[in-house]
């Protein structure tokens, strides 16, 4: 029970994914680095140690025992140091191979006396049905749309309804489920030209220069900012479970809407390429035929 105008508080792990630790604050992997090159380090003394001076011993321990530890505990871009050197070794070894663009010498790979081209994309994705449900690792998901809801703007008792509602939300989920939060370029252009355009028709000429320094404000803002917009979809596996999946959302105060089939594409078309501009409407479905009507 909360008091009226309190924030509720929920403990949540921190190290939830966390490896475990097994001795002196490290883990058997850290163990493993810092362990695995003393070992190596004595049996190269006991093997070598009368040809070389102990000073230099000591020194070459002290600095390969501190390069271990700096690659046991060290990380780099969010991974730890010794993943991040074994991907950039493995990136190093890796053949260069350009795709997509036109067929350059340096983006094909000769193997066997036969030139290998870059294979295309292969989405996970098997078949999307017109009423919106993907087939993807032999399970049927559904895309949900999703807004968003201040919960900061909320009192205390409004708060932790949302949090016990958003709990049940996903209790009830009987599959994996995944919420996407993405931010994506924002043209403010076709605002401002729907903005000049109606600016004409206004009845009074000081509305009309209003609405054309607003016009003229959106294009500086879309020339000089980088205006993003924020896109929350919501991955549901069951295609039962997408409409208590909208109710359940729709309680929280948040605006959900099932992607049918054409949106779902395009939703799916965005990811891949998220930096082109997107086309506009939705796109087809994969199977469906697509027909021109022409109208003279």
């Amino acid at each position: 029970m909360t008091k009226q105008g309190t924030t509720p508080r929920a403990a949540v792990p921190a190290d939830v994914n966390e490896p475990d630790r097994i001795a002196f604050g490290l883990t058997f992997r850290q163990l493993a680095i810092v362990g695995g090159t003393a070992l190596i380090g004595f049996g190269c003394y006991r093997t070598y140690g009368p040809l070389i001076p102990p000073v230099a011993w000591g020194i070459a321990g002290i600095i390969v025992f501190a390069v271990a530890v700096v690659v046991a505990i060290g990380r780099r871009d969010g991974q730890p140091l010794d993943v991040w050197l074994r991907h950039g070794f493995a990136f190093a070894r890796s053949p260069r191979t350009l795709a997509p663009g036109p067929a350059r010498v340096s983006s094909v790979v000769t193997v066997a006396g036969t030139l290998s081209v870059p294979a295309p994309l292969r989405s996970p994705v098997t078949s999307i049905s017109p009423a919106g449900v993907l087939t993807s690792e032999g399970s049927a998901k559904v895309l949900i749309a999703c807004g968003t809801t201040n919960i900061h703007l909320r009192t205390g008792s409004e708060q932790g309804a949302l949090l016990d509602g958003f709990g049940r939300f996903l209790n009830s989920l009987t599959g994996p489920a995944q919420l996407l939060v993405a931010a994506q370029r924002h043209d403010l252009t076709v605002y401002a030209q729907t903005t000049a355009d109606v600016a004409p028709r206004l009845p009074h000429p000081a509305l009309q220069t209003a609405a054309d320094d607003y016009a003229a404000f959106l294009l500086d803002l879309d020339a000089e900012r980088d205006p993003l917009r924020r896109q929350v979809v919501a991955v549901v596996t069951g295609e039962h479970a997408a409409d208590a999946a909208v109710r359940a959302l729709s309680g929280l105060g948040v605006e959900a809407a099932l992607l049918d089939g054409p949106a779902v594409a395009a939703a799916l078309a965005g990811a891949v390429d998220p930096f082109s501009p997107p086309v506009p409407g939705p796109r087809a479905v994969p199977g469906a035929p697509i027909t021109v009507r022409s109208i003279s």
